[in-house]
């Protein structure tokens, strides 16, 4: 009877640990055999630990901003229940492979006949135990541990996808704050040239005009403006780095610009990338699809059970006695025992139909599983050129800005001396232009600077780092010891204690700077941007998990402007190999010099993952090992029909 309903047959049956449907096999699935960008030098395959990549931008605040979002939000907090929910489940499913009923009761009854009456007290325990014959239960097990496994990765993913939400906020934060300086510097200039042409229309000074003083202030209101949208931008993101830190929405700035680094955060040249195989075992959202197919395979099985009839064994123990006081002796002990069988039958398809349906959502979860990776993969390319391309872009702009500032001072020398021959032809308008010109590219070198670390940000998210923090004990010196669910969030005075006498950051290093020597009132150049400091040496082991790296950093100081002080902060410039020649008045460049990477070496990255310390241990995390293609296979083949696979194969009408 069986062998006729094309179910499993006995010999898959026996094959497969006495059960029934197929045996899960991971599917394939395609990764690059290399990253595109993998010739350029700046771009490591070297299998390094991850668990802290964000300690390379070397900012205590950012260091210490993480550990408290990790132990703080309360998205990660619900994903950590999620874990504790399929724990239950799982033995919830271990509980119902012994006697799935075990009851006791007891009860008393007067009845009577005719004019007779009778008493009956009874006490009863009753057994029944369905026999896992065809393995329903065995695989009711392997599917909630399978669950939980994909639970605790979408743990490790929703730790990865906050931590780096954190870096991009913390980022674009600074970003913002940057570009803000850059303006009010901007607007000083503006309302100084305002200012000048004033006195020379009071003064009746010929060759300035009103046009001139309507289209000064037109500038200058529309730079105020530009920076009233950017504060709403960086009201935002601080706004949502308090939720992600588990607070309400409340004034951080004073936080931000208390911290000893407060500018852009500055990315080492190389990152570490590893090889894109790395990613099948490395980012626990693959893990995560991996796993739930897994478990979705079992489905198959159970649901193929129903198709087979199930054995029940069935016993009661009891006592039965006319009075309460011989209910216990031994003539009242009855007892029976027996097995019996139930078998669907006359189900009109709806046994067969839901073995399909199963497979359908295994085939459906396969899928899934293969896009995972495809979008990893895509998601690490994307992170890599922003990172690598974005510096290009950064050190073109720096040269852009270099060369406005040398237009801008010819420009204004025109302007303010317009009866000289190098003066003549020289009007407000092109001023203006040139001005405008500067306060763009200023602003696009101040966005490509954070686009840096984005980059690097985006890049170690998509392969799936950080969530290895939950078990270390400490990164970067920072406890990440998690606070018990009921602990208040830390507020943000307390995230990090402000140094002691910090020097405040002049916001123009430049000001006060001699003018350039007109006769009349001058217009004042706008000052040097700048930069954070340069970091002249790798960071810490004491401040953090990191090595001091052994590359060589080369820093390559430029001379100050020839009519400004120069500042007591050297500026770098780290993507550039030799002195760059520049003309005359040449520009100080700011961006600090590179760090090269160096992760630490503690643990390995194919290191095996353990539960948390509350897991139960015995269920072990079983993790898919990397899954590589053969050299010989194309990288651009299509899958292999899942037919090929058993455990994909559509189950035979009964």
């Amino acid at each position: 009877m069986v062998l006729l309903s094309g179910c499993t047959s006995f010999r898959d049956y026996i094959h497969n640990g006495f059960k029934v449907g197929p045996n899960y096999k991971r599917p394939p699935a395609l990764v690059a055999e290399h990253w595109i960008d993998e010739s350029d030098k700046r771009v490591r395959s070297q299998c390094d630990d991850l668990s802290a990549w964000w300690t390379v931008l070397n900012d205590p605040l950012l260091n210490q901003l993480m550990v408290n979002a990790y132990q703080q939000d309360l998205t990660l907090r619900e994903a950590g229940f999620r874990v504790l929910e399929a724990r239950a489940q799982l033995a919830i499913a271990r509980g119902e492979f012994f006697p799935q009923s075990q009851t006791a009761n007891g009860s008393y009854t007067r009845f009577g006949v005719g004019q007779n009456f009778f008493s009956s007290w009874n006490f009863n325990f009753n057994l029944n135990w369905e026999l896992d014959f065809w393995g329903r239960f065995r695989r009711a097990i392997i599917a909630a541990d399978e669950t939980l496994d994909a639970s605790v990765y979408n743990y490790d993913d929703a730790l990865v996808t906050l931590l780096g939400d954190v870096a991009t906020d913390y980022v674009q934060v600074r970003t913002d704050q940057e570009r803000i300086r850059l303006l009010d510097n901007t607007v000083k200039v503006q309302e100084n040239v305002l200012t000048f042409i004033d006195t020379q229309l009071k003064s009746g000074f010929h060759g300035i005009t009103d046009l001139d003083h309507a289209q000064a202030l037109s500038n200058l209101k529309q730079s105020q403006a530009q920076i009233a949208q950017l504060q709403i931008d960086m009201r935002s993101n601080e706004n949502a780095l308090c939720t992600l830190l588990g607070i309400p929405t409340v004034d951080i700035e004073p936080l931000l610009n208390s911290a000893p680094k407060r500018n852009i955060p500055v990315t080492p040249e190389t990152i570490v990338v590893g090889v894109p195989a790395d990613l099948l075992r490395r980012r626990p959202d693959v893990r995560a699809a991996e796993r739930n197919a897994a478990s979705q395979a079992e489905q198959i099985g159970i649901a193929e059970a129903d198709l087979y009839p199930a054995f029940t064994i069935n016993g009661t123990l009891g006592w039965q006695a006319a009075r309460l006081g011989n209910l216990f002796t031994p003539q009242a002990f009855n007892s029976n025992v027996g097995p019996s069988f139930q078998w669907n039958v006359l189900n009109y398809g709806r046994l067969v139909n839901n073995v399909r349906l199963q497979d359908a959502t295994l085939r459906e979860l396969v899928a899934t599983y293969q896009q995972t990776v495809l979008s990893a993969d895509e998601e690490v390319e994307d992170g890599i050129v922003t990172f690598l391309k974005s510096q290009e872009r950064a050190k073109l702009l720096r040269d852009s800005v270099d060369a406005a500032y040398l237009a801008l001072e010819v420009v204004i020398a025109q302007y303010e001396n317009p009866t000289t021959i190098a003066g003549a032809g020289a009007d407000f308008n092109r001023y203006a232009v040139i001005l405008q010109n500067l306060i763009q590219q200023q602003d696009l070198w101040a966005q490509s600077r954070g686009q840096i670390a984005l980059g690097l940000i985006e890049t170690y998210r998509a392969l799936g780092g950080g969530w290895q923090i939950r078990c270390a004990p400490t990164v970067a010196g920072v406890d990440t010891t998690s606070q018990p669910s009921d602990a208040p969030p830390v507020p943000p005075e307390q995230i990090l204690t402000p140094p002691q006498e910090l020097p405040a950051m002049p916001l123009n290093p430049t000001e006060g700077a001699p003018a350039v020597t007109p006769s009349a009132p001058s217009v004042p150049l706008p000052p040097t941007p700048t930069s954070p400091p340069p970091a002249t040496a790798p960071m810490s082991p004491a401040t953090s998990n990191l090595p001091s790296s052994t590359a060589p950093t080369t820093a390559i100081p430029t001379p100050a402007p020839a009519n400004m002080p120069k500042s007591s902060t050297p500026a770098t410039a780290p993507m550039s190999p030799a002195p760059r020649t520049v003309p005359a008045n040449p520009r100080p460049t700011t961006t600090p010099p590179a760090i090269p990477l160096t992760l630490p070496s503690t643990s390995q990255s194919d290191a095996p993952l353990t539960l948390p310390a509350t897991a139960p241990t015995s269920t072990p995390l079983r993790l898919p090992s990397a899954t590589t293609l053969p050299s010989s296979a194309p990288l651009l083949s299509p899958l292999p029909p899942t037919d090929a696979n058993p455990s994909l194969s559509a189950p035979n009408s009964k």
